[in-house]
C-alpha cells in the first residue's frame, strides 16, 4: 500500500476510520464523559481542569444535562461525535445513556466512535447494543508488547462495530508500538491510529523528565516522534495505519469545526473569518437603549444589524458599520475577534 499524505504533515497507508473522517470535515462533536481513569499514562495531554474531574464538556463548553449535549451537536450541525475521557468507561451508565440519546434524536446515520484504554469484552457488547458504531482502544504502554492476553481478538471476533487502535508514537519506545502494530493488525483490527506526542500544560513535568525535546519552536510537538511513525508506516504498509500530526488538531480539525459553527450561528452583522472565528463591533454604553435608538435614529443602523446583550452589558453591531461612525460617537467602541464556541472566548480586541 502506497502512503498517501494528508494536510499538516498527516499520512496514511488505507482507508481511514469512519471517525477520522467526520473529525477532517470538521462535523464530529468531541463529546468528554468524564476525567476520571484509572490507566494514568504519563503523556496524558487532558487539561488540569478536566483530568480525574467527573465533569462533562461538549466541545469547549461544560455541560450539566444532556440537553445542553443535544444543543451544542445543533449549534455545529454535527454528524458524528467522539466520546472521550478519561476513559468513558469508567462510567458507563452515563457514556450508554448519551449514545442511545444521540442516535435517538439525529438517527442511526449520526456516527460515535468511542476513545477507551479498558479491553473489556462485557462492556464493549454494552456499547455496540447501545448503537456505538466505532472503538478505539488505547492500551496502556504495559500492554504494548503482550496485547494477545487481552480480550481484543474477542472483541474483534464477536462485533459489527469497527475495531482500532489508537496510541501516541513514543520515540524511545519504537520496539514496543511495532510489537503492538504487528499483533494488532494479526488480530484484524479495521484501522491502527498512531498520534504525535505533545507536550501539554498538564503532561508537561513528566515528558521532561523522560528528556523528550520539542521538534520546533512553534510546535508542541515531540522530537522523532513524527519520524518514528512514518517509519512505521512504510515499516507496516498493510497494516491500516493513520498517522495524525499535532498541528493537524489545530490548523484542520478545530479550524474547519469552528467555521462551521461560525457559519451555521453567525448573525447578520457577524464576519466568519477563514480561521472560522467571528469578527464584530461592539459598543458600551450605560443606557444601550438609548445608544440603539441614536443608532437607528441618527445613523439608520437597521435593527439586524445590531444586537443588545444583556449578559455582557454590550451592543454587538456589524464590524463595518462602527467603524466608520466610531469617532462621532460618545461611547467606547471596538472590533473583537472571538471564537464561536459557548465561551466565545476573545481573541482579539482593537480600540476605535
Amino acid at each position: 500500500m502506497v502512503t498517501k499524505r494528508l494536510e499538516c504533515g498527516s499520512a496514511t497507508n488505507g482507508a481511514l476510520a469512519k471517525g477520522c473522517e467526520h473529525c477532517i470535515n470538521g462535523s464530529k462533536m468531541v463529546l468528554f464523559v468524564s476525567g476520571r481513569c484509572n490507566t494514568g499514562c504519563f503523556y496524558c495531554p487532558v487539561s488540569n481542569e478536566k483530568k480525574g474531574k467527573d465533569v462533562i464538556y461538549a466541545n469547549e463548553r461544560k455541560i450539566g444535562s444532556e440537553d445542553e449535549m443535544i444543543s451544542e451537536a445543533e449549534g455545529m450541525d454535527a454528524t458524528g461525535t467522539g466520546i472521550t475521557g478519561g476513559d468513558p468507561l469508567l462510567n458507563m451508565e452515563r457514556t450508554l445513556r448519551m449514545i442511545r440519546m444521540l442516535k435517538k434524536k439525529f438517527g442511526k446515520e449520526h456516527h460515535i466512535h468511542l476513545y477507551t484504554s479498558s479491553i473489556d469484552l462485557e462492556k464493549t457488547k454494552a456499547l455496540e447494543a447501545a448503537g456505538l458504531d466505532e472503538i478505539r482502544f488505547h492500551p496502556p504502554i504495559s500492554l504494548w508488547e503482550n496485547i494477545g492476553t487481552t480480550d481484543l481478538g474477542k472483541i474483534i471476533a464477536s462485533s459489527k462495530m469497527d475495531v482500532g487502535i489508537e496510541v501516541p508514537a513514543i520515540p524511545d519506545l519504537a520496539a514496543q508500538l511495532e510489537k503492538l502494530i504487528k499483533d494488532a493488525a494479526a488480530m484484524g483490527v479495521k484501522f491502527i491510529n498512531i498520534n504525535e506526542l505533545e507536550f501539554s500544560e498538564s503532561n508537561w513535568e513528566m515528558i521532561s523528565a523522560r528528556h523528550y525535546e520539542l521538534k520546533d519552536e512553534l510546535s508542541s510537538a515531540i522530537l522523532g516522534s513524527e519520524a518514528l511513525a512514518k517509519k512505521l508506516l512504510k515499516r507496516f504498509p498493510d497494516a491500516k495505519i493513520h498517522f495524525c500530526s499535532s498541528s493537524f488538531k489545530d490548523s484542520v480539525q478545530l479550524r474547519k469545526r469552528l467555521i462551521r459553527m461560525a457559519e451555521k450561528n453567525a448573525k447578520e452583522y457577524d464576519v466568519v473569518t477563514e480561521d472560522g472565528t467571528v469578527l464584530k463591533g461592539i459598543v458600551y454604553a450605560d443606557d444601550l437603549e438609548a445608544a440603539a435608538e441614536l443608532l437607528r435614529n441618527e445613523y439608520d443602523v437597521p435593527d439586524e444589524l445590531m444586537f443588545i446583550d444583556p449578559v455582557r452589558k454590550r451592543m454587538e453591531i456589524a464590524s463595518w458599520i462602527v467603524e466608520e461612525i466610531a469617532t462621532e460617537l460618545p461611547f467606547k467602541c471596538y472590533i473583537v475577534e472571538e471564537y464561536p464556541t459557548a465561551d466565545r472566548l476573545e481573541v482579539e480586541r482593537i480600540p476605535l
